[in-house]
């Protein structure tokens, strides 16, 4: 046997994103690249702000002992100092630099916090559609995934969440602005939710963890902006990165931050510092760290994102499609004609466009539209589109 029977189900069950990725691939061959128009990815196509490249310019020129060595496995504290007050001002609360890890990724600080918080067993919440790798990080610590449906306009379904937790409950997740919807949650939201995991920790006699993942918090339109989640919850982690933020998402750089008044805060801190080594990451990469301490605030110009969205959806209502223009992100997600994503995603590709369907994200009978794309491949799609809906 090659490989473990429990990665041959999950490559079974894999992402449909991967899956669309292999099937543009194979229309790209065929039909020419230009011919195919492609809006399953989240790959930002933005070239990051001009002082990104003159950062990195810089750094390398500059003479710096050990500039490319190890570090502490929390990261440079000049970076992590710089974090923190841009993480205190976001959150509403006071962080510390030794409250900040840097890692590799949103992705890599998913995954140290879950490392730190799970035993074998445990569940974690999440409102659904969710971002379909959250099932894959909570698999990797041995904990199950449990999907929560979502109240209307993709909002925490609070009541429904309260009635799922348990003695096993261990976390919750949260995505806001949120991959697949794009809805943006609320305030009162975010306090309400805060309400409720304080009374089932003590309910339940264990913490729960409220794991917000922000990686498009500056992704947002029509001058709305994303409420802080610690200011309403002591015992949260905030995981993010600069990928979406800044367009760089190969780079691979972002960081965790702890509630200074978390349970336990001071161990689940040098939990995270541990899982970061031991997990393989190490460190987050250290030209990244240096450029991110002196790139705070720097973020890709979302109003260009806001033109395309409007593009889209300007597009997709003329022809006939139901939608809601999504509050941030990148994304697009609407019901599917027919009610049937899946069948709907083939029709589509039959066109030459790439969608993918709902239920990747826990919700069939929609699909999801990426539009950080060049505006000539909506423009290209739109008799597609229009010819998927008549079919």
């Amino acid at each position: 046997m090659a490989i473990s029977e429990h990665i041959r189900e999950l490559m079974s069950g894999s992402s449909w994103i991967r899956k669309m990725f292999e099937a543009g691939a194979r229309l790209k061959a065929e039909h020419g690249a230009d011919k195919v128009y492609d809006f399953s990815l989240g790959n930002p196509n933005l070239a990051p702000p001009e002082r990104f490249p003159q950062t990195i310019r810089a750094i390398l020129d500059e003479q710096v002992p050990a500039k490319h060595s190890y570090m502490q496995n929390a990261g440079y504290l000049e970076t992590r100092k710089a974090v923190a007050k841009t993480a205190s001002a976001e959150q509403a609360v006071s962080i510390g630099e030794n409250n900040i890890i840097m890692t590799t990724g949103a992705g890599g600080a998913m995954n140290i916090a879950l490392k730190a918080i799970l035993n074998p067993g445990d569940t974690v919440l999440v409102p659904s559609p969710f971002f379909m790798e959250y099932r894959f990080y909570a698999d990797n610590h041995g904990a199950e995934l449990v999907p929560v449906p979502s109240a209307a306009g993709f909002e925490p379904d609070i009541t429904a969440l309260a009635a799922a937790v348990d003695k096993r409950t261990a976390a919750v997740i949260i995505n806001s602005p949120n991959n697949p919807t794009g809805a943006v949650y609320s305030e009162n939201a975010i306090a309400e939710l805060g309400t409720m995991l304080e009374k089932k920790s003590r309910e339940t006699g264990r913490s729960i963890y409220l794991i917000s993942d922000e990686p498009y918090r500056h992704i947002v339109f029509d001058g709305l902006t994303v409420p802080p989640v610690m200011k309403h919850y002591r015992n949260t982690i905030v995981a993010t990165s600069y990928s979406k933020d800044l367009s760089i998402p190969g780079e691979r750089i972002g960081w965790a931050a702890v509630h200074p008044e978390a349970d336990g805060g001071d161990e689940l801190a040098a939990g995270m510092i541990l899982a970061n080594r031991i997990l393989g990451y190490v460190n987050a990469p250290a030209l990244m760290q240096r450029a991110a301490a002196r790139l705070q605030g720097e973020w890709v110009d979302a109003e260009i994102y806001r033109k395309k969205r409007d593009l889209l959806c300007d597009g997709l209502e003329k022809a006939g499609y139901e939608l809601t223009r999504p509050a941030g992100t990148f994304y697009l997600f609407l019901p599917a004609p027919g009610g049937d994503d899946e069948a709907f995603v083939e029709k589509l590709q039959k066109q030459l466009i790439l969608a993918v369907p709902g239920r990747g994200f826990g919700a069939p009978g929609y699909i999801r539209l990426s539009f950080c794309v060049a505006d000539e491949v909506i423009n290209g799609a739109m008799p597609g589109f229009e010819a998927a809906l008549d079919a």
